[in-house]
C-alpha cells in the first residue's frame, strides 16, 4: 500500500543513506525541491510507476490485476525495459484505486479483462519507465556537473562515459524524485529491435511466494479481531427474502449476528467461517422467488429458437445481397447450433473483507477491476471517496467473474455496516458461488449458405439468437440497442475481424434476454462464434468436395495475417500428409482480442464416443510477445478452459434457478486428458494483441472438425456429454 504523505524523518534518513553509500558523492548538492510522493517504507517515487530504494531495489507499480495469467511479470518487464534497471532487483506492488482517484487517475485503467492488461497499458507504462530513467540519469549528471547526454544507464548503473564515473539508481533516487518529469513528447521509447528484456522468457515474479505459501489470497486474509460471514442470496434472480427466523440459530457456537443483506440475502456472522456456514444452513429462510420461478431451460431454448426466424435483427457485417445470393446458389446448406450457459467456476469462491465505521470504509478484495470494487464500496458504504479505500489482493481465478461484477463487495460492505469497527470477511460457499454466477451467455445460431457451380462460397447468412451481456451489465454501451460484443470474431475489421471474404454476407443478432444474468466469461462470445463459423466451414468444404484447408484459403486472400497462422499450424501438424493410424485432424482459425490465432487438432475416437485429443498445434500472432514462456502457458491453459467447456460444462435452469451447484455436476477436464500443446509464436509487429483469451476459441472447433473427420458425425449442440461423447 502506498502512502503519499511525506515523512520528514524518513526523508532525512534517506538523504543521509544516499550520501553515505559510496560511489557518487553529492555532498550538499542534493536539491531540496518539492517533497516527492513516497511508498509505504518512505522510498521516493520517481514516476508513478517506479519507486527506488537506497539499496537499489526497484519497486514497479502494477495497476492491473494478477490472477495467474502473468500480467504482473509482463507489465514489470515493460517498465524495466525502458528503465534499464537490474531485473534481479525488481519487485512489485499494487497502487490503490483510492489513490488513483485522488491523483487524477495517474495509473490509468485498473481493469484486467478482455486480454487488455498489457496491450492497452503498454505505451504509458513504458513511458513511465523511460521517464524514470531520464530523471535518474539527469540527477546523476547534475551531481557530477556534466551534461546528461554524456551519461548512460544499464542494469541500474549510471555511467559518465568521458570520465568513467559510475553510480547506482539507489544513490540518486532521492535527487531524481525532485526533478520535473519529462513530457510525453520528450520521451523516446526503444525500437523493438533494441529490446533486451521484452521478448525474453524471464521467470515470473510471483512464483516463489506461491510455492512457499507466502502469497495471500482473499480467502487467506486475516486481520486482528476479524469475524467471518457466510451468505445465502435469493436462488432465483428477481427473488427476495420473505422471512427468516434468526432466533433458531442465535445460540449456536460462535454466532455473533444474523443480518439481512439488502432485499435478497441473509448472512450469519460468526467467529469462524465454518461456524457461520453451519448456522446459515440451519437457518429457516423463506424466499419469494418472484416472477421467474417457473422458467426452465426448455422455455429459454424455445425463446431463442423463435429468434432464429425473427424478422428484425441487429446487423454486424453485411456485403452484397445475401437473400439473392442464397436463392441463386447451386447448392444450399443450413445448420443450426446451440451453446449453453457456463459458469466461471474459479478455484477461489467470491470473497471480500470489509471494515466500516461512519468515518472510514476499507475493503480487501481479489478483483479484476480495483476501481469498480472502489465504486461498489462507495455506493454500499454511503461514504465519499476520500473516506474509502480498496486494497487489491491476488485472485484465485477471475476469468471475467471478478471484473464487471462486484456483488460480493457490495454484500461485504453491507454486512460490515451492521458490525461497525469490526473487520468482517465474507466468503461464499462453493454452492453460493455456482448458483450466483454471471454466466456465459446462451445462444443459438443458424448458418445458411450457398455454393456456386464451382464449389465456391457465394452467400452466407449467420443469424445469432440469444443474450446480450451489455444489455444486462452496461446498457449505456449499447449502440442504438445493438450489442457489439455479440459479434466478436465476425466484424468487417478491428480487433475481432472476420477472416473470410464472402461476396454476399449477412451476420446479424436477434437479441433475446432470459432472466439468468450473463457475464464476460473467458473468451466471451468469440468462443461459440468460432464453433459456428469454423465447423460450418468444414461442412461447406465437404459439400464442395474441397479440402478444408484449401476451401478456407480461397476465402482468405484478402486476410493475410489470418492465413499466415492457419498455414503455420497446417504445416507444423503435417496437414495433407498421412496422420498416425486412427488419428484424424481438424482446423480452425479466428481473430480475437486483436490477435490472429489458429489451431490444428489431432484426435482418435474409440467405440464411436470416446475421444482422445492427442495434440493441438496452435499459432498466434499478437503483434508483440512480451514473455514467450507466459504466452505458451496461456495457450495451454486456455485449451483447458475451451475443452472443458466443449465436453462437460453446461448450466441448466429449473424453477428459475441454476441446477449445477458444485463440481460433481459441473466438471472440468483432468490432467491425464490434456493433449500435447505445440505453440507457434508469430509476432509480426506493428500492433499489440491479447494473449490470455484469444486462443481459447480455436480449440473446440478444431477438435469438433477432427471428430467429424473421424466419425462422419456433426455435433451442433453442447456440451458433448449430452450426446454420450467422453473425453478420455
Amino acid at each position: 500500500m502506498l502512502i503519499d504523505t511525506p515523512k520528514v524523518s524518513r526523508r532525512a534518513f534517506l538523504i543521509g543513506s544516499a550520501a553515505a553509500g559510496g560511489g557518487l558523492v553529492l555532498g550538499l548538492r542534493l536539491p531540496f525541491g518539492p517533497e516527492p510522493a513516497r511508498a509505504a517504507d518512505g522510498a521516493p517515487e520517481i514516476t508513478a510507476w517506479v519507486v527506488i530504494r537506497p539499496d537499489d531495489t526497484v519497486v514497479i507499480r502494477i495497476a492491473r490485476s494478477e490472477m495467474g495469467q502473468g500480467t504482473l511479470t509482463g507489465l514489470a518487464q515493460l517498465v524495466a525495459e525502458e528503465l534499464e534497471c537490474d531485473w534481479g532487483k525488481v519487485t512489485t506492488e499494487y497502487p490503490t484505486p483510492g489513490q488513483n482517484v485522488a491523483r487524477k487517475r495517474v495509473w490509468g485503467d485498473f481493469s484486467t479483462g478482455g486480454s487488455r492488461g498489457i496491450r492497452e497499458s503498454q505505451l504509458y507504462v513504458r513511458q513511465g519507465g523511460a521517464a524514470a530513467r531520464m530523471m535518474l540519469v539527469q540527477a546523476a549528471a547534475n551531481g557530477w556537473g556534466v551534461p546528461a547526454a554524456e551519461c548512460s544507464a544499464a542494469s541500474s548503473v549510471i555511467t559518465h562515459a568521458p570520465s568513467g564515473r559510475k553510480t547506482t539508481y539507489g544513490k540518486v533516487a532521492e535527487a531524481a524524485a525532485r526533478l520535473p518529469q519529462p513530457q510525453a513528447k520528450e520521451i523516446r521509447l526503444k525500437d523493438p529491435k533494441d529490446w533486451k528484456l521484452i521478448g525474453k522468457p524471464v521467470k515470473r515474479l510471483d512464483t516463489l511466494d506461491k510455492l512457499t505459501g507466502k502469497q495471500v489470497y482473499g480467502a487467506d486474509l486475516k486481520l486482528p479481531g476479524m469475524l467471518n460471514a457466510a451468505i445465502k442470496d435469493s436462488p432465483v434472480t428477481g427473488g427476495r427474502v420473505k422471512s427468516f427466523d434468526a432466533a433458531k440459530v442465535a445460540g449456536m457456537k460462535g454466532v455473533r449476528k444474523v443480518v439481512q443483506v439488502g432485499e435478497t440475502g441473509v448472512a450469519v456472522i460468526a467467529d469462524t467461517w465454518w461456524q457461520a456456514k453451519v448456522a446459515l444452513d440451519a437457518l429457516p429462510i423463506v424466499w419469494d422467488d418472484g416472477p421467474h420461478a417457473k422458467v426452465s431451460s426448455a422455455g429459454i431454448a424455445a425463446v431463442l429458437k423463435e429468434g432464429l426466424d425473427a424478422p428484425e435483427a441487429f446487423v454486424a457485417n453485411q456485403a452484397g445481397d445475401v437473400k439473392a445470393g442464397l436463392a441463386g446458389g447451386a447448392k444450399k446448406l443450413v445448420a443450426e447450433y446451440a451453446y449453453p450457459y457456463q459458469n466461471h467456476a474459479t478455484m477461489e469462491p467470491m470473497n471480500a473483507t470489509a471494515r466500516y465505521t461512519p468515518e472510514r470504509c476499507e475493503v480487501w478484495v481479489p478483483t479484476q477491476n480495483g476501481e469498480a470494487a472502489f465504486a461498489a464500496t462507495l455506493a454500499a458504504s454511503g461514504l465519499p471517496a476520500d473516506k474509502c479505500e480498496v486494497y487489491k489482493i491476488h485472485l484465485g481465478g477471475g476469468f471475467g467473474r471478478r471484473g464487471g461484477f462486484h456483488d460480493y463487495v457490495t454484500q461485504a460492505v453491507l454486512i460490515a455496516r451492521q458490525m461497525p469497527g469490526v473487520p468482517v470477511k465474507l466468503l461464499w460457499s462453493r454452492e453460493e458461488d455456482m448458483i450466483h454466477g454471471r454466466y456465459h451467455p446462451i445462444t443459438q445460431c443458424r448458418m445458411s449458405a450457398a455454393l456456386d457451380a464451382s464449389g465456391n462460397l457465394s452467400a452466407l447468412h449467420m443469424r445469432i439468437s440469444g443474450q446480450s451481456i451489455l444489455a444486462s451489465v452496461r446498457p449505456e454501451a449499447l449502440q442504438k440497442g445493438r450489442d457489439p460484443v455479440v459479434f466478436q470474431g465476425l466484424n468487417p475489421g478491428g480487433e475481432f475481424g472476420f477472416g473470410y471474404t464472402v461476396p454476399n454476407l449477412l451476420i446479424d443478432h436477434a437479441m433475446r434476454n432470459p432472466h439468468i444474468l450473463p457475464g464476460f466469461w473467458r473468451g466471451v462470445n468469440v468462443n461459440q462464434n468460432a464453433i459456428y463459423v469454423e465447423c460450418f466451414m468444414d461442412e461447406l468444404a465437404q459439400a464442395a468436395g474441397v479440402d478444408p484447408l484449401e476451401f478456407r484459403r480461397r476465402l482468405m486472400t484478402k486476410h493475410p495475417k489470418h492465413l499466415a497462422v492457419l498455414n503455420a499450424v497446417a504445416e507444423r501438424a503435417g496437414w495433407g500428409k498421412p496422420a498416425p493410424r486412427g488419428v484424424h485432424r481438424g482446423l480452425a482459425q479466428m481473430m480475437a482480442f486483436g490477435s490472429y490465432v489458429a489451431a490444428c487438432a489431432e484426435v482418435s475416437v474409440a467405440d464411436g464416443n470416446k475421444v482422445k485429443v492427442h495434440r493441438i498445434v496452435c499459432a498466434t500472432d499478437p503483434g508483440y510477445v512480451v514473455n514467450p514462456a507466459q504466452v505458451e502457458r496461456q495457450i495451454a491453459g486456455s485449451f483447458v478452459y475451451g475443452l472443458s467447456a466443449l465436453f462437460d460444462q453446461e448450466c441448466t435452469v429449473k424453477d428459475g434457478r441454476i441446477e449445477q451447484d458444485n463440481f460433481h455436476s459441473y466438471n472440468s477436464m483432468r490432467i491425464a486428458q490434456m493433449p500435447k500443446v505445440e505453440s507457434i509464436l508469430m509476432p509480426s509487429g506493428g500492433f499489440w494483441g491479447g494473449v490470455g483469451e484469444p486462443t481459447i476459441c480455436v480449440a473446440a472447433p478444431a477438435v469438433l472438425n477432427a471428430f467429424a473427420a473421424a466419425t462422419g458425425k456433426r455435433i451442433r449442440s453442447f456440451p458433448l456429454k449430452n450426446h454420450g461423447i467422453q473425453l478420455v
